[in-house]
């Protein structure tokens, strides 16, 4: 592998671990830049090791498969969960084994972020084992965006985990205070959005929408809710596209009507806008419903829906979310692929249920979100089954164009808002120009 592609993968995947929302990659810390020394994978017949990380949201779940396989398959059965402070330095350690020209320090599994994947499986092929062996295994329990980031010609690599699935959340008091229901917003377009946006700021002062102004995470799930991507065979489509130039303008125009808090960092999203009450709609993946559960006051007064879309009509999209893929230092191979199988892959209630308990983590199987524990309504959200919701919004989520450059248009498109904020400008030729220049800033570090 060429050494210019080796460094912009460890400053992509670094930058990636410091923009990401915490709900979605724990432990945002420095990334670890050196390759650990000693084989990690596990030595014992019984034992499998797995890099990890988020001791709060992603490693229950893994270990309620653990649980769940010990009761019904192996009693000797060990997951040797190896955390890890963040997401990149999983992504790091396979980018320098890889360079090293050795995976035996890689553990037999790892947790990698879905938006990866593609570029890590190009660049580094023989790192990964893939799922043929998997047996009795329903593939279409899974939605096709989720296992698009994971199939490749056809084969499967990974085993889905937590759902990234995209759900709009409404205050349904401060939206009945200013003359409108959740009725009135699932289903409806972005124009009638504004509309009740400024309703809601006139009646409450609230904004109805908010967003990271750090990067472009909204306008990309907007986007992806129409079908579309930013991208075409590769290559970067901001301006070409109609439909984002009308997004962005919305975006704009809701930031100069006071209905979107464009907020000036992830910590002024979550702590001040989210749980500082400025808001009476949040947009972003599901992972987000643990910072909007932390404002204790507002129990009850929550619920979700689809997306508005440009036309009007339900839309569904998925922001973030990651599977577990086997390495080729994996000694067990047919250990790992059985363990994933029966637990993630067979869509277990047991596996799943105690990792929605314990965890928070929602499951991308039918399957498992048909059980009891998924159907149950949540008071935070005026007891709405939002879960089994949740993950039937997600198998509906069409899949779109990824590109190995997703972060790096998210902040171009970001700084691109911003400005057309400042400037006051939601006009179709100050979009287009501002999106072009963006573009063309892109396509620079992508031929750099």
């Amino acid at each position: 592998m060429k050494k210019k592609t080796v460094s912009v993968l460890l400053a992509s995947a670094m930058a990636a671990s410091m923009l990401m929302p915490a709900s979605a990659i724990a432990g945002e810390t420095e990334a670890s830049t050196e390759a650990p020394t000693a084989n990690v994978a596990g030595e014992d017949e019984h034992t499998l090791s797995v890099y990890a990380w988020d001791a709060n949201f992603n490693i229950p779940a893994l270990k309620a498969a653990e649980a769940d396989y010990q009761k019904n398959v192996d009693p000797d059965f060990k997951l040797n969960v190896i955390t890890q402070s963040a997401s990149s330095d999983v992504e790091n350690a396979v980018t320098l084994a890889a360079n090293a020209g050795d995976y035996s320090t890689l553990p037999d599994i790892v947790l990698f972020q879905d938006h990866y994947f593609q570029q890590f499986h190009t660049n580094y092929p023989d790192a990964w084992k893939d799922l043929s062996g998997a047996k009795d295994v329903n593939w279409d329990d899974f939605g096709a965006e989720k296992l698009s980031f994971s199939t490749i010609d056809d084969v499967h690599y990974g085993a889905p985990v937590d759902n990234g699935t995209a759900v709009m959340a409404y205050r349904t008091d401060l939206l009945k205070e200013a003359g409108y229901s959740i009725d009135d917003m699932t289903g409806c377009s972005w124009d009638k959005f504004i509309e009740v946006g400024k309703a809601v700021q006139e009646k409450t002062g609230k904004y109805l929408l908010c967003m990271d102004g750090s990067g472009n995470d909204l306008p990309y799930m907007m986007l992806q809710a129409e079908g579309e991507s930013q991208f075409t065979d590769g290559e970067p489509t901001f301006a070409e596209n109609d439909k984002y130039v009308q997004i962005i303008s919305k975006l704009v125009e809701m930031a100069d009507e006071k209905i979107l808090y464009l907020a000036d960092s992830w910590t002024d999203y979550t702590d001040q806008a989210i749980m500082g009450d400025m808001v009476a709609g949040v947009m972003n993946g599901n992972w987000i419903i643990p910072t909007i559960e932390q404002v204790a006051d507002n129990s009850g007064k929550w619920e979700i829906t689809s997306l508005p879309t440009l036309e009007g009509g339900e839309g569904y999209a998925s922001n973030g979310g990651s599977s577990l893929y086997i390495t080729a230092n994996c000694s067990k191979p047919d250990l790992a692929t059985d363990f994933l199988a029966k637990t993630f892959l067979a869509g277990s209630a047991e596996t799943y249920d105690a990792a929605l308990q314990n965890g928070g983590v929602i499951t991308c199987s039918l399957k498992a979100g048909a059980s009891d524990v998924y159907q149950k309504g949540v008071a935070f959200f005026n007891d709405q089954p939002i879960y089994t919701k949740i993950v039937e919004m997600g198998s509906k989520v069409k899949p779109v164009e990824q590109s190995d450059y997703h972060y790096q248009a998210r902040n171009y498109v970001g700084t691109a808002i911003q400005n057309l904020v400042e400037a006051q400008d939601s006009s179709e030729d100050g979009v287009k120009a501002a999106l072009s220049d963006a573009e063309e800033q892109l396509k620079f570090e992508m031929e750099g």
